[in-house]
């Protein structure tokens, strides 16, 4: 989803590294701890020196929240992490995004008309009281909400296995009539689903292009896994054959990527894990270690950067940036920071609050099951 940004003015666009960071350093003292700057793993190294706190959305999100004299909330990342801040942060913080083209590919394959229309198609077909609809973080904070109206949950990569057990009230093949009904990206539901046991028998994938979403009566109803057919853009780009290449290459090497890839990359990788599980894969690793990474290039860079005792390379030679993450800059930065010196905030991210109440339920949820 393209969002309106206003264009930098030349002030920022025609400063050099060295000018932005000044700027950037003066305005991060003068606004003192009234300011909070999150930035999430995959942002660029430029963005992330200035960053009070690094990880993943939910992580930072719930930071902002406990960081109560921070007026203002600035999320190095994309739309839908500031929106989860919005929502969990007190009404007296502003959350900002510097670039309001920052979304994600993933989170906008699934908006709130489709959901609500797949979702009315079910009604029709099964019982509608045995669908539970599950919602990864990635997604719009509309989606949250509809998943806390009725009864789902939304899931990390770290916990989408205890989420969808406690959906289907089940941990392997042998259930009963419960349906997930899991948005948007479908890889990481089918990637859940046979760690509990089930297998592409029990799995359609919904395509919301199409007419009751591709499938007939017989699917829909025999399916216990309904996976809404998205992806991340970065993820799907790893193949085995990448994996075969780096193996021929270095037989000794390790492999690990994100549960966002495909099955068959996560089947032939020799782990599989969160953002902050690669981090911590890496960080245990004996010194000498060779080991190519299945995720973001920004943040493998960063790995191979703070462990030179390890030989750690992007699993994709042709490297793999994610082209929304890279949208926010150091210009960007400035910019919003210095419209907060002169009590000008742009680009403030705000929850309905119809919205934001039933997002919290799901996302309450999910911290009751974890």
């Amino acid at each position: 989803m393209m969002r309106i940004q206003s264009p930098l003015g030349e002030r920022y666009l025609k400063a050099g590294p060295e000018e932005l960071e000044a700027l950037i350093a003066r305005a991060k003292a003068d606004l003192g701890e009234r300011l909070f700057i999150l930035g999430h793993h995959y942002q660029r190294d430029e963005v992330m020196k200035w960053a009070d706190a690094r990880g993943d959305s939910f992580a930072l999100s719930k930071l902002a929240s406990e960081r109560q004299q921070a007026q203002f909330v600035v999320f190095c990342g994309v739309h839908f992490m500031a929106e989860s801040a919005d929502i969990l942060t007190g009404d007296h913080q502003v959350v900002i995004l510097p670039d309001l083209n920052a979304g994600c590919s993933m989170a906008d394959m699934a908006d709130i008309g489709a959901v609500e229309e797949a979702w009315d198609c079910l009604g029709e077909i099964a019982d509608i009281e045995d669908v539970v609809p599950v919602t990864y973080m990635n997604s719009a904070a509309s989606l949250k909400a509809f998943v806390g109206m009725h009864g789902g949950s939304v899931c990390t990569s770290s916990n989408a296995k205890t989420v969808v057990s406690w959906a289907l009230g089940e941990t392997s093949p042998v259930f009963g009539n419960k349906k997930l009904l899991f948005f948007p990206d479908q890889h990481l539901g089918r990637n859940t689903g046979y760690q509990l046991g089930f297998d592409e028998s029990h799995m359609a994938v919904w395509d919301p292009r199409k007419d009751q979403g591709g499938l007939s009566d017989k699917q829909i109803k025999e399916s216990t896994f309904l996976l809404w057919k998205g992806h991340c853009s970065v993820h799907q780009r790893f193949k085995p054959a990448h994996i075969a290449a780096y193996r021929q290459a270095n037989p000794e090497g390790l492999v690990i990527v994100h549960p966002e890839c495909a099955h068959d990359v996560v089947e032939a990788a020799d782990a599989v894990g969160s953002t902050d599980r690669i981090i911590e894969f890496v960080s245990k690793a004996t010194p000498g270690s060779k080991i190519a990474i299945g995720t973001e290039i920004h943040l493998v860079n960063r790995l191979a950067a703070e462990n030179t005792n390890k030989e750690i390379v992007s699993l994709d030679p042709l490297v793999c940036p994610c082209s929304t993450m890279f949208r926010i800059d150091a210009a960007h930065l400035a910019w919003v920071l210095e419209s907060l010196c002169r009590g000008e905030i742009v680009n403030q991210i705000q929850v309905d609050e119809k919205t934001a109440k039933w997002a919290r339920v799901a996302l309450q949820r999910m911290l009751e099951l974890a």
